[in-house]
């Protein structure tokens, strides 16, 4: 019996961890999971932040909860998880690891500090969460993690050598644990996503920058985060099922 071809896409009876999911592309893949028909908890260090994108989801019919917590620390992980597991009866389908944050500087000015804080937030804080997750994930073939790197993790960035080291880092993690997982047919996969978010803001401000960037973009244009969500929906749902240990740059071509 054939699938339709959008039912392979659905999300129905799901649960899904979001972080950083205030803003940008993470609330975006949080109401596109919801839409899909999961349940998501939608996470943010900032719990305003994280409080509206839920309310605004379960405004259009979605289901989702918020919680505030700092990736860096791993009991708030644990929680975090257990918590979305909750939604759905004890089982975490999907997690997807966004949060982020920058600290641009050339590398004569970077500090151990604020070397460290960058990797703690992308590097450290995609390990926690999923350690604190794999106990939870199904072993039915819907098990999911989406870590989210960058092209900076890809091919390097000047100024950005904190970033590019975490983004690296975390290309190596989702390989490593995608061979790890996979003994539990779970997938774990990376997202390299270029899009109009505070995360890029800066560069879109200054006009020098922002021009050289897009310049390096083939497509010539930001995406929206709407644009890329669709990828973080199809690498989660059941039309990614046999994808593991991947990077999928979205970024316009700027990766080829």
């Amino acid at each position: 019996m054939t699938r339709e071809l959008a039912e392979v896409f659905r999300l129905d009876g799901r649960s899904a961890l979001v972080t950083g999911a205030g803003g940008g592309v993470g609330a975006a893949v949080a109401k596109a999971f919801a839409d899909a028909g999961a349940a998501v908890l939608v996470t943010d260090v900032d719990k305003d932040a994280a409080a509206t994108v839920a309310e605004a989801i379960i405004t259009g019919g979605g289901n989702a909860d918020p919680f505030a917590f700092d990736v860096r620390d791993a009991a708030s992980a644990e929680e975090a998880v257990a918590r979305a597991a909750a939604l759905t009866g004890g089982t975490l389908h999907i997690l997807v690891n966004n949060a982020g944050a920058v600290a641009p500087a050339m590398f004569a000015d970077q500090t151990e500090e604020i070397f460290r804080r960058i990797l703690d937030i992308h590097l450290v804080g995609s390990f926690l969460c999923s350690h604190a997750a794999q106990g939870l994930l199904p072993d039915d073939g819907r098990g999911r993690i989406i870590n989210v790197t960058s092209a900076a993790g890809l091919t390097g960035t000047i100024g950005q050598v904190n970033y590019g080291a975490a983004k690296a880092g975390i290309i190596g993690l989702t390989k490593s644990l995608a061979r790890e997982l996979a003994r539990k047919s779970v997938t774990v996969n990376a997202i390299a996503p270029l899009a109009a978010t505070a995360m890029t803001a800066n560069i879109r401000a200054n006009e020098k920058l922002a021009a050289k960037t897009l310049a390096r973009i083939p497509l010539a244009r930001w995406a929206i985060p709407e644009e890329i969500a669709p990828s973080f929906l199809f690498l989660a749902s059941d039309a990614g099922s046999y994808i593991t240990g991947q990077v999928l740059p979205v970024d316009g071509g700027t990766v080829i």
